[in-house]
């Protein structure tokens, strides 16, 4: 074996730096990314001159634009017309989760699978609290589903995109939009139905230690702070004073904050001062009606008296906060919510608990539930400002019924036509883009809003070092010396073993990064067996897409956290099994239809 090169020794440990701060996640991915090419850029291990080449990629242009056509489908109220017309809360849970994950899987196939978990989540939550059912047991099918559905097309994932570039920079030509459908589609069918027949019962049950009875109650409790304004007849009075008014509105008092200093022992005895504020946990209706009852602020009362002055009716909201939203590893105060806009955070709800610590200094989490105080109408603003999802479906998205086979047919002429080779992918994204903003589906104020930023810089960092990784030889050494620790073993097998590395690094990296790496190792693989390189990059697409162990390795699993109740440990009492007929199913799929 011959000696490490310098730039191959700065790639691997650059590599190994950012695979051990991804699965750290101290910091966000894209300034991991970022920050890793700049140092490859600085130490000579990727050139000046190509150093912003990902940023103008096809792959990264594609996803840009599947994100806008996405919100565009949305706004349009093309998806609403197919849940609308097919969700019934009457249905057995099986039929239930079987509709649900069909919708899903069929929507991601077409769109961002982030974007079709977002449209249905709500509408799943809503059908659970008909049904009287707790939302974890549909909700990680449901996410499962539209994971699942984006391996179906070009378009469905990032990894698909990122591979079918890989493969035109490598191989001469791109994958086209359905060439992932033999494989992809069926694999997704047969995952789906192992969900809906049988595996959504490995979600654990309050018996097996998982998820409570009813995680929609758990997440209807907030802790909150109510003041005491000046004047209130309860100044004086001491705090346990207020334990029966509290119990009648089924209010937790929990304790007491006074110039900015929480007390919990001495909290019971204490009396009451002007501008105190009682920490209490509540459900939102529980919340106003004690705060009614002893005309009690909000804690951040000039906060409050700044959306009264407006003469507006205010109006509580409960969104759940994604990977990359504005708030998320930010506090309400650092981003200037209120003055921003006019809004109040009252709480806070995380894996199930609610927080115990200051509301508006609390620093919010990807999976939190927040509860939040809005002047009426800025419901939607607000949540998109913020980069939220909400937990149920109230109108925050303003549709545009009218239009929604305009938008439809738009995209469907795009698809086909790139499908037929008749126009460049990118171009014809771009065109519905173009068509959307022209016909007024989507504004051009707000087009560049639907564009994740951070997944931008990610694919624009990675792109270069990966290639660098290539171009040095470093994806030849990583193919080598798997190619001789696989030696003996035929080829089927061999490509088993690539599928099953890819799927463990995609459940705890993200898995843009993990196909950008294994794709390229893929096809220096079956370089090295004489082998096709379809069916490896086909494996590795599959691979990257499926994680399903974790709540990090996929945003959808990130997503149903807070909603669902779940624990981080309860992923892979479904997923494993998942993933083992996803590899079980999909091999032979692949030797089928791509052959070695």
């Amino acid at each position: 074996m011959s000696a490490l090169t310098s730039d191959q020794i700065t790639l691997f440990a650059i590599f190994a730096a950012v695979f051990g701060l991804l699965l750290w996640g101290r910091f966000r991915y894209d300034l991991v990314a970022f920050s890793a090419l700049m140092v490859a850029v600085v130490l000579g291990a990727v050139e000046t001159e190509h150093a912003f080449d990902g940023f103008g990629h096809s792959a990264t242009l594609i996803v840009a634009l599947v994100l806008i056509v996405s919100a565009g489908l949305v706004r349009s109220g093309a998806v609403f017309l197919i849940t609308r017309t097919l969700i019934d809360a009457n249905r057995a849970i099986g039929a239930h989760i079987a509709i649900m994950g069909v919708i899903g899987g069929a929507l991601s196939a077409f769109m961002n699978n982030v974007a079709a978990l977002a449209l249905l989540m709500p509408v799943d939550i809503q059908t659970a609290r008909k049904a009287g059912r707790a939302p974890g047991l549909t909700l990680m099918p449901l996410s499962f589903a539209t994971i699942l559905g984006g391996m179906a097309t070009l378009i469905g994932t990032p990894p698909n995109i990122i591979i079918s570039t890989i493969r035109e920079d490598s191989l001469g030509a791109p994958f086209r939009m359905f060439d992932f459908a033999p494989v992809g589609a069926l694999t997704a069918i047969a995952g789906i139905a192992f969900v809906a027949l049988g595996g959504w019962r490995l979600i654990p049950r309050p018996e097996s230690g998982g998820a409570k009875p009813d995680p929609m109650e758990l997440y209807s409790d907030y802790v909150s702070e109510l003041a005491v304004p000046e004047g209130s007849k309860l100044i004086g009075q001491r705090v346990q004073d207020l334990y029966d008014e509290a119990e009648k509105n089924d209010v937790a008092i929990l304790g007491l904050v006074r110039d900015g200093q929480r007390r919990y022992g001495s909290a019971r005895t204490a009396r009451l001062l002007a501008q105190d504020a009682l920490v209490i946990e509540a459900t939102p209706e529980a919340l106003d009606e004690f705060r009614a009852a002893l005309k009690l602020d909000v804690a951040d009362r000039t906060r409050a008296e700044r959306l009264r002055a407006e003469g507006e009716g205010l109006s509580k909201i409960e969104v759940v906060v994604p990977e990359g939203a504005r708030i998320a590893g930010k506090t309400a105060q650092a981003i200037g919510l209120n003055w921003r806009r006019r809004a109040v955070l009252l709480g806070i709800q995380r894996g199930g608990k609610p927080t115990r610590s200051a509301i508006r200094k609390t620093v919010v989490h990807p999976g939190d539930i927040l509860l939040l105080l809005v002047p009426q109408g800025s419901e939607a603003d607000v949540t998109e400002w913020l980069g939220c999802l909400p937990l149920a479906a109230r109108g925050l998205t303003v549709t545009q019924n009218h239009k929604v086979w305009l938008a439809i047919g738009l995209f469907g002429a795009a698809v086909a036509a790139a499908s037929f080779g008749l126009v460049y992918l990118p171009v014809a994204l771009g065109l519905v883009v173009v068509g959307y903003v022209l016909s007024g589906i989507l504004s051009l104020a707000e087009l560049y809003d639907h564009v994740e930023l951070p997944v931008v810089v990610l694919l624009g960092s990675m792109i270069p070092l990966g290639a660098a990784l290539e171009t040095s030889g470093g994806t030849g050494l990583i193919a080598g010396g798997l190619v001789s620790v696989t030696e003996g073993l035929p080829a089927w097998a061999v490509l088993t073993i690539v599928m099953v590395v890819t799927m463990t690094l995609s459940d705890v990296l993200n898995n843009t990064a993990t196909a950008i790496v294994a794709a390229p190792i893929g096809i220096e693989m079956a370089g090295r067996l004489g082998a096709s390189p379809d069916p490896f990059l086909m494996a590795v697409a599959i691979a990257a897409s499926c994680a399903f162990l974790t709540p990090i390795g996929h945003k959808n699993n990130t997503l149903i956290l807070g909603p669902g109740g779940y624990r981080f440990g309860d992923y892979w009492r479904m997923g494993l099994p998942l993933e083992v007929l996803v590899v079980a199913v999909s091999i032979p799929l692949i030797l089928i239809f791509w052959p070695l």
